[in-house]
């Protein structure tokens, strides 16, 4: 294998693996002098002599400032750059509260059909006011979950918060807990914020933090920590 080959497959190596070292000299033998040492003796000589940890170490201090990750994907792609700013500009602060939605029992009972998940606590109104310490039938949790989209208006085409986007996916889901539970003929609102902004090659990973509010209630129904990505 040629040198310059060699090198390659070490820089690529730390970028597919993520590593983040500072690009000192002393700091890179510290970190890598245990592997350097299994080397042969004529290439460990070379990496030495010809300064090329420090060249390896400029290289990976850069893939790991994500400051400049960001900035240099941002300058790529100047929806991202508009869409990103404006997001960003409200990073951490509730921007949408939604409408009031009750749940009702032929809700419940359609999805405790689809799942097949009919627990006398969902689907027994008769059992429930008598066993159940809410002496009411509530809403399953995932029921509570599923109802995200249409509470935070994203299912809506004529309420689209992301109109540069040519796609949103949704792409999953990073925390759920469900601390009270909703009786049925309860009204829920959510309550949404962004946490977190990750620019990628072709698009943008938008992390939300969605509240689920129970009308008279302290406690919430759902907070979940919801991943879209759009992609321009």
């Amino acid at each position: 294998m040629k040198e310059k080959e060699f090198y390659t497959d070490i820089v690529e190596s730390f970028r597919k693996n993520h590593i983040r070292y500072q690009s000192s000299y002393d700091d890179l033998i510290d970190k890598f002098g245990s592997t350097i040492r299994q080397f042969p003796d004529l290439v460990n000589r070379k990496l030495v002599d010809s300064n090329v940890l420090i060249s390896l170490g400029k290289y990976v201090s850069f893939l790991g400032n994500e400051e400049a990750q960001i900035a240099l994907l941002l300058e790529k792609n100047d929806v991202l750059k508009t869409v990103y700013l404006r997001l960003n500009a409200h990073l951490g602060e509730e921007t949408f509260v939604g409408d009031w939605y009750t749940v009702e029992q032929a809700s419940v009972d359609q999805f405790a059909l689809v799942t097949g998940d009919q627990q006398w606590i969902h689907t027994s109104p008769d059992r429930a006011k008598k066993e159940s310490p809410y002496r009411t039938t509530i809403a399953h949790g995932f029921l509570t979950l599923a109802l995200i989209p249409l509470l935070t208006d994203s299912v809506d085409p004529e309420k689209n918060i992301y109109p540069e986007a040519r796609m949103v996916v949704n792409y999953g889901l990073n925390s759920v807990v469900f601390p009270f539970p909703i009786k049925i003929g309860k009204r829920i609102r959510a309550h949404a914020r962004i946490t977190k902004l990750v620019p990628m090659k072709r698009g943008l990973e938008v992390v939300r933090e969605i509240k689920i509010e129970i009308e008279n209630s302290t406690r919430p129904a759902c907070i979940a920590e919801t991943v879209v990505r759009l992609y321009f």
